[in-house]
């Protein structure tokens, strides 16, 4: 029988659960065992209101010609958009360093869909496999349900 060099406090299986708002992450030490929270990240500016994000208008000009004005920003952004994005790269970078230091194997992912597009690309340029992904909005249900849910899989 081979022994594996891993640490004896590493788990296997780690398991988040996440939108645009929060997110858990589990451990378990092996494919069906209990989770068990390992931590949690907030994204506590995407509640706020997009017009208490933006500090000030873009800058208005007049044309050169002519009596028009307009905006000089060149682009318009969506500041919401903005930082749930940077919340993506917040756990991807906190899953990255996990992984650099052996703290688990396999990754399974399980957020509300309208996040996963983001986080998934996040996790890739990090250099993160997932295992399995999940499409759900699970952020509110008890670890039973997550743990039901990773198990069917």
């Amino acid at each position: 029988m081979t022994r594996s060099n891993k640490p004896l406090d590493i788990s296997s299986y780690w398991v988040i659960v996440a939108d645009e708002f929060q997110s858990t992450i589990y451990a378990r030490e092996k494919k069906h065992s209990p989770l068990q929270e390992v931590t949690s990240l907030l994204n506590k500016s995407a509640r706020e209101k997009t017009a208490d994000l933006i500090s000030d208008r873009g800058g208005r000009s007049f044309d050169s010609h002519g009596q028009g004005r307009h905006t000089l920003a060149s682009e318009k952004s969506d500041p919401k958009t903005r930082l749930v994005t940077v919340f993506a790269k917040e756990i991807a970078e906190r899953i990255s360093k996990a992984k650099q230091d052996a703290e688990f194997d396999k990754l399974v992912v399980i957020a509300a869909p309208r996040f996963l597009g983001v986080l998934r690309p996040a996790l890739a340029t990090a250099g993160i496999d997932v295992e399995h992904a999940f499409d759900k909005e699970m952020t509110t249900k008890d670890p039973a349900s997550i743990q039901a849910l990773v198990d069917s899989e």
